[in-house]
């Protein structure tokens, strides 16, 4: 994904510039649009990526089963990896793309998006197999390729909020961000040109570039022209309608939750919740899991608690029911390694594939204790349930 550099600007003949917005692609959307959609690496995107801003010396075992590759090779992927844990022993490393099956090593996983019908909630599973299991797997492959369809297809819903319009959308999202008239024509102009390039050019465009972040990526790349404080404002309306279509994205055509885990149990694969807290519902569901996830950048206000949730039913269980285990999930996104540093998003950037730092939290230490469990227990005690 080639982006364009930008320092921090506004634009001083910007209302000249919207005024003579043309209603025609130029060539100069045309070049940005191919640049956004492309999954080729710049030598300082690649140069971002093979030198970490850390090096974890100290670190001497590396769990990571909740990470997504993205449009980065694996063997990038690796290198960064062992970059930053050059004294590491021990590995356990599962790629976990959104709907994509994909390998390191010995072993490929899954982040599956898949509803509970129980609680009538978008859920998500990781699904965790050795590379043998899914040599195949016919049938699990045809449910991601749907669903991988089915969600990129939240885009074009996205995209139609601005080009049909969804006026309700437009106005509850004017009012959160305080976004004007002005600024929402242009939205509405730029994204139509965007859905033209699109349909336009559909059959040179990766698949893994067909999703919302098109959108976030394309209006990032006119900042020279527009000036960062009116792009800004933008980036603020679109998120903002982004999250109305994504509470109101339909669930009908997801695989149930229980559909996904009797498949994976079919294949020999293993299956842990992540970030349980976004919904916690899930917990009383009873799925046949190997675990749950209970720290992740994004989820770790309930950590503890969940350590007890896990302890609590490892000493309880029948006979019938699985171990529990516990897992951290640092939910890298390397492709956000390749954006410029002043457009990445704070949030996601900080975040590393292996680089958990609750695991020596003192005082999740001492719950983690009460369960014997540390990283090194969960690598081997799941490598072995993954090797059935």
């Amino acid at each position: 994904m080639k982006l364009i550099k930008t320092s921090a600007r506004q634009c001083e003949d910007l209302d000249a510039r919207l005024a003579a917005l043309p209603d025609e692609i130029t060539e100069e959307e045309r070049d940005l649009f191919f640049r956004v959609v492309s999954t080729e690496l710049e030598d300082w995107q690649i140069r971002q990526i093979l030198e970490p801003s850390a090096i974890y010396r100290r670190q001497e075992s590396v769990l990571a089963c909740h990470w997504h590759p993205e449009f980065v090779s694996m063997d990038m992927c690796r290198s960064r990896i062992e970059t930053m844990f050059p004294n590491a022993q021990d590995h356990l490393i599962i790629p976990t793309q959104h709907n994509e099956l994909m390998s390191y090593g010995p072993y490929s996983g899954v982040e599956v998006d898949c509803y509970s019908s129980g609680f009538n909630q978008k859920v998500q599973l990781l699904l965790h197999f050795t590379n043998e299991r899914v040599a195949e797997a016919h049938v699990l492959k045809s449910i991601l390729t749907h669903t991988f369809k089915y969600r990129s297809s939240q885009l074009f819903e996205f995209m139609h909020c601005f080009t049909r319009p969804h006026q309700d959308r437009l106005d509850r999202a004017a009012r959160n961000t305080g976004a004007d008239e002005q600024l929402v024509g242009f939205l509405c102009a730029m994204v139509g040109k965007i859905q033209t390039l699109l349909d336009d050019n559909w059959s040179s465009v990766p698949p893994m570039s067909v999703k919302n972040k098109l959108l976030r990526n394309f209006f990032d790349g006119l900042r020279p022209r527009y000036g960062d404080l009116f792009i800004d404002r933008a980036q603020a309306f679109l998120k903002a309608v982004k999250e109305l279509v994504k509470q109101e994205f339909s669930l009908d055509y997801f695989y149930r939750a229980s559909e996904v885990i009797e498949e994976t149990r079919s294949l020999g694969g293993c299956v842990v919740i992540p970030h349980p807290e976004e919904f916690w519902p899930i917990l009383l569901r009873g799925y046949d899991v190997d675990g749950y996830e209970v720290w992740n950048p994004q989820s770790r206000r309930y950590t503890e608690f969940l350590i007890e949730v896990v302890n609590r039913h490892n000493r309880t269980r029948a006979a019938s029911q699985r171990e529990l285990l516990i897992f951290m999930g640092d939910d890298c996104h390397l492709g956000e390694k390749a954006r410029p540093l002043e457009q990445q998003d704070p949030e996601k950037s900080i975040r590393e594939v292996g680089l958990q730092p609750a695991w020596d939290d003192l005082n999740i230490r001492k719950k983690l204790i009460i369960g014997e469990v540390s990283r090194n227990t969960v690598i081997r005690r799941y490598r072995e349930r993954l090797a059935g």
